[in-house]
């Protein structure tokens, strides 16, 4: 259980990398603008809120993957406890988009369903 919620946690900051690199890098891009359903006059409106945005993910999935390091190394509590942060805080914050933003669903499940899935494998390894 403790290694698929390993790959699953994984899984999730690569996930919040690529989302970093659409809101920090390619926000004003074609095919940025179509995932996010943002026409080129929103985008250039939003550049700056996107691009701060953009970096809470990148965090997330750096803070998870060092939590992912420490654990490699044997530092079990740190590093879970920084996979629950950086996962947990995914989850959180997809939770906020789908309550505040409901039209955005797909994008708010897309983004925790990963995390989710990561907090209840570890979940379920704490308590057994």
């Amino acid at each position: 259980m403790i290694y698929a919620g390993l790959i699953v946690a994984a899984l999730a900051a690569l996930l919040h990398v690529y989302i970093w690199v659409m809101e920090s890098l390619t926000w004003t891009s074609p095919r940025t603008m179509a995932t996010f359903g943002t026409t080129e006059e929103q985008a250039l409106a939003t550049k700056e809120l996107a691009f701060n945005q953009g970096f809470y993910n990148l965090f997330l999935a750096v803070v998870t993957f060092v939590g992912i390091v420490f654990y490699g190394f044997e530092h079990v509590g740190v590093g879970l406890a920084l996979i629950f942060a950086g996962t947990g805080s995914m989850l959180a914050a997809a939770l906020v988009l789908l309550v505040s933003s409901p039209d955005k669903a797909r994008a708010a499940i897309t983004q925790g369903i990963l995390p989710l899935i990561a907090v209840v494998l570890f979940g379920i390894e704490l308590a057994t």
